[in-house]
């Protein structure tokens, strides 16, 4: 299965919905992950730059047809490639819509819908939109065929080949819901948000264009821009701490006198580098919280969650964590960062352990894969946190367990 060259077909008019970066040219880059059974489906967004993947699973039904988890948009390019897999094993049968909270990945559902008409469209409950809370069929979701992911497990017509766990966290004005979906037969886990893990190395569809990975390689703005692999490396991995911790501590953001002056100097001064635009200086210690971010590749719960949303109910949390635990898993594929990490149903549970007033260290893990993030580099997201505490825009987080 090959992209296409074209850049007509990476094109995506309703960007304005969400203008994230890539905008309008949404490449798609699909990889198989288990023969003839699931693949993915990878495309790009962020700000400045500061670009991850956003990935879509396609699961091959043992009946035959396909199980679509979490859309990404249907570009010309996205739409061909996910035929090749129809005119193979059958056609698009069920899409999930597995978060309520995430519009990133709910603003594609119902232009995808839209491509394969005859797939039943389930949602995770508690959808919610904002600043007004509007029916679904008003955001595009194919009415007739859209519905609540079932309570009760026994009516979802997929159940037979797969599982499902809902995480349902009442925020007050919204709900923060996950739905982990297992495929019993590969031994797969797909989740959204809850759980990632961060490779060395950059992604293959960031590769495709390596511009935003070489514009946060270098260390101020007076360097050239050059492509090598260690500079895509170098770019990728300041990216991720960039995407996660939003500020890490290794970060110093210029004084705006100095971004200037050093702007002028630039050797690259056009649109596409920010008319030499640099503003932040990274301190040489800032590989040390990669590695602690990396963690050998292990799962972790993004600080994000770990601050401002999954303390608001880690006794449900933990339950939903044991249910998905009790599992028969040997990997898991989010819809960001790592595509595919090859992680057991305790590694996965060893990820909550934040909740705990005494985490358990799992002893099958080396001391790398068990070492929590580095707490200095929360400072900033526990600052957001404490501000909006304030301001009343948050409530306070709940004990832990």
């Amino acid at each position: 299965m090959h992209s296409s060259n074209n850049p007509k077909d990476w094109s995506w008019k309703f960007w304005p919905a969400l203008p994230l970066y890539p905008y309008g040219r949404r490449r798609t880059l699909c990889k198989e992950i288990v023969k003839d059974t699931i693949w993915t489906f990878d495309q790009l967004h962020g700000i400045i730059y500061t670009i991850v993947p956003i990935r879509m699973t396609i699961v091959k039904l043992k009946t035959g047809g396909l199980l679509v988890y979490a859309p990404i948009a249907p570009t010309t390019e996205c739409v061909r490639l996910v035929n090749e897999l129809v005119a193979k094993h059958g056609e698009v049968k069920y899409i999930i819509l597995p978060t309520s909270s995430g519009l990133e990945h709910k603003v594609f559902v119902g232009p995808f819908a839209r491509r394969f008409p005859q797939a039943q469209v389930f949602v995770a409950p508690h959808q919610w939109s904002f600043p007004l809370n509007l029916p679904l069929h008003w955001l595009g979701f194919p009415q007739k065929r859209t519905q609540v992911l079932p309570e009760n497990k026994s009516l979802a017509p997929f159940i037979d080949e797969f599982d499902y766990e809902v995480l349902d966290i009442n925020l007050g004005r919204g709900a923060f819901t996950e739905v982990a979906l297992l495929h019993k037969r590969s031994h797969t886990l797909l989740v959204t948000d809850s759980v990632l893990s961060v490779p060395e190395d950059p992604p293959e569809i960031i590769q495709l264009d390596p511009y935003p990975l070489l514009f946060h390689a270098r260390d101020n703005a007076l360097e050239m821009i050059e492509d090598s692999e260690a500079n895509r490396r170098k770019g990728w991995q300041r990216i991720s701490l960039f995407a996660i911790y939003f500020r890490p501590s290794a970060l110093e953001i210029n004084k705006l006198g100095q971004m200037f002056s050093d702007a002028f100097k630039a050797p690259q001064r056009s649109l596409k580098a920010y008319f030499g635009l640099f503003p932040f200086r990274w301190q040489d210690n800032w590989k040390q919280s990669f590695d602690a971010l990396r963690g050998e590749g292990r799962p972790f719960v993004a600080p994000i969650l770990q601050i401002l949303i999954l303390p608001q109910a880690p006794r449900q949390v933990l339950n939903w964590a044991d249910k998905v635990a009790k599992w028969d898993f040997h990997q898991i594929i989010p819809c960001h960062f790592d595509s595919l990490i090859k992680a057991s149903p305790r590694q996965f549970r060893q990820a909550f352990t934040f909740l705990e007033k005494q985490p358990s260290v799992s002893e099958d893990l080396s001391a790398k894969a068990n070492q929590p993030l580095l707490e200095k580099d929360f400072k900033f997201i526990r600052e957001l946190e404490a501000s909006l505490v304030r301001r009343g825009i948050a409530t306070p987080v709940k004990e832990k367990v």
